[in-house]
Formats: structure tokens, sequence, C-alpha cells
């Protein structure tokens, strides 16, 4: 079974392994894509991540992506959903990005 995790997660995982060794190539370039993603800290990413679990009609893979996307537009939301497959109104949609909002 796999974990989601966030981009700020990941992005703290790669920093303190980079501490004691010697990345991969590829751990090197998932650090550097991390760093060059993420928009909230580990801390604040896990807040959002609560409230937007809370959400009944999200699952933790889409919450995740949320959290470390940060849309600001219903479009966006949209687009994140559809690839999960989640269908959303109008008013979830709502809810989710004034979720967001309070975090950009």
């Amino acid at each position: 079974m796999t974990e989601t995790i966030p981009l700020a997660r990941v992005k703290d995982l790669l920093s303190e392994e980079a501490a004691k060794r010697t990345l991969s190539r590829e751990a090197q370039l998932a650090l550097a894509h991390a760093e060059g993603s993420i928009k909230l800290t580990t801390k604040d990413t896990d807040t959002i991540l609560g409230e937007l679990r809370a959400l009944p009609y999200l699952d933790t893979v889409l919450a995740t992506k949320i959290a470390d996307i940060l849309p600001q537009w219903p479009e966006e939301v949209r687009l994140l959903a559809s690839k999960d497959r989640t269908l959303l109104d109008e008013e979830q949609v709502k809810a989710i990005l004034e979720l967001t909002a309070k975090f950009r």
C-alpha cells in the first residue's frame, strides 16, 4: 500500500537525507522539483490538509493535490478532481477555493 504525501513533506524528507549522504540523481531532481513547487511550509500544509480531509467529498489523494497546488480558479479544482474521477458541484468547488485562499 502506498501513502500519499504532500510535496512539502517530500522536500523535508529529501533534505534530511541529503544532510546524511549524497542523494542519487533522481532524488536530487525530486528535491529540486519539490523546492521549486511547494508554496507552503510543512506545518501549513498539514493544517490545510486537515481542513481539506474534513470535507466529506474529498479523499486523501485529491486533498493532497489541492494542498500542493493551491488552486485559485474553479477550473483548476475541476481539473484536479476529474483526474480522480470525482464530480464536485459548484458549492463544493467554492468551499475548496475559499479554503485554499486562506493559505495563499
